[in-house]
């Protein structure tokens, strides 16, 4: 039988299948990426027996537990868990702090499956703890450099050519401006540190100390990114990307038009996702209205609205070139000038996407 773990390291640089069995409600709040969540017990039944553990003791509730986990229900949970054995021959399975709960699974495994299966020593606890220090040592031991750049750069676009960025709004699965929603919503904060959390650390195993990240406030749609990693990026050194006004608005045009679009159509299909999508793309503006202000929020949704109906009943969407660029040059982009001269200091580069992908590039080589 292989034996049970503690190399919370080597589970999560090799994608090792888990099996996760706490309850729906713990795993709802936070856990890792890929990890299957067969629990041990429903959240009624987990609740009862915490109850019961207050009450009575832990034998009481052990007890009660192995009353409540019976019958049919035990056979199907026990089929479940042999079934993602016998899938994942090289996988582990973990409870909350590694105690009871996974020590009956693999109890029932064993006997009544005839499957010898390891638990993770510390449980989702002590995988939370490693991750949770992971990012907190990246902080205090590498080097960090700000991606910045106006609205429409195409800034997670240069991030993905380069070995070392860590994408925040794909880990949060959100764009970061009142625009930011994807059709499906974000993870939990719990999950998104998590994934972070992993991300710096396959890129550290890789070699990388110096990593690029994009500048960004401390939320990320309701995601937000960890207080010592937020705190310090107010403190790295910043590279500038730059590109004309018409490449910027085509490609929130890609991004926050067509991508999005296409999004809610894979969704709900083409009639109600058209229809999901022009609420969200009013909602959006709908939004900012105060920080537009009335005449201005007033101009654009008339040409939102105008390019949405000329989009559903052609296709085409043109139309919405307009009202982008109005929102650029009359409300992002004065915003980022102005932040541009707050952080004139930090910025020890600016360029286009060519010029900034090769200097931080060589900036990598040369650390």
């Amino acid at each position: 039988m292989r034996e049970n773990t503690s190399d919370y390291s080597a589970l999560f640089l090799d994608d090792v299948p888990m099996l996760d069995t706490r309850a729906p409600g713990e795993f709802n709040k936070g856990a890792f990426p890929g990890a299957i969540n067969l629990p041990l017990m429903s959240d009624i039944e987990r609740q009862k027996v915490g109850l019961c553990y207050k009450q009575h003791g832990q034998d009481a509730a052990i007890a009660l537990g192995r009353r409540l986990v019976t019958g049919q229900t035990k056979k199907e949970r026990i089929a479940a868990w042999a079934a993602f054995a016998r899938a994942n021959p090289n996988g582990y399975l973990y409870c909350f702090r590694g105690g009871l709960r996974s020590q009956i699974t693999q109890e029932w495994l064993m006997d009544e499956a005839g499957i010898e299966y390891p638990r993770v020593i510390g449980g989702y606890k002590a995988m939370r703890g490693f991750l949770l220090e992971t990012t907190g040592q990246a902080v205090a031991e590498c080097r960090f450099v700000v991606l910045g750049g106006m609205t429409g750069t195409g800034k997670t676009d240069v991030l993905l050519q380069l070995d070392n960025g860590l994408d925040l709004e794909g880990h949060a699965h959100h764009r970061g401006s009142s625009f930011g929603k994807h059709a499906v919503g974000q993870p939990a904060q719990i999950d998104f540190e998590n994934r972070l959390s992993i991300d710096i650390l396959k890129k550290r195993a890789a070699g990388h100390e110096l990593f690029v990240l994009e500048d960004e406030s401390r939320s990320i749609g309701h995601c937000s990114l960890p207080l010592d990693l937020y705190r310090s990026m107010q403190t790295y050194p910043i590279v500038w990307l730059e590109d004309s006004l018409e490449n910027r608005v085509q490609r929130i045009l890609r991004d926050y038009v067509i991508g999005l679009h296409a999004e809610f159509v894979a969704l709900h299909g083409e009639e109600l996702g058209f229809e999901r999508f022009a609420i969200r793309l009013r909602q959006s503006l709908d939004n900012i209205t105060k920080r537009l202000g009335g005449a201005r929020h007033q101009n654009l949704a008339i040409k939102m609205n105008s390019a949405l109906a000329e989009q559903g009943r052609s296709g085409a969407v043109e139309s919405h070139l307009e009202w982008i660029e109005g929102l650029l040059t009359g409300y992002y982009d004065p915003m980022y000038v102005y932040q541009r001269k707050l952080e004139s200091q930090r910025i020890v580069f600016a360029g286009g996407h060519r010029t900034v992908v090769d200097y931080l590039r060589q900036l990598r080589v040369n650390r």
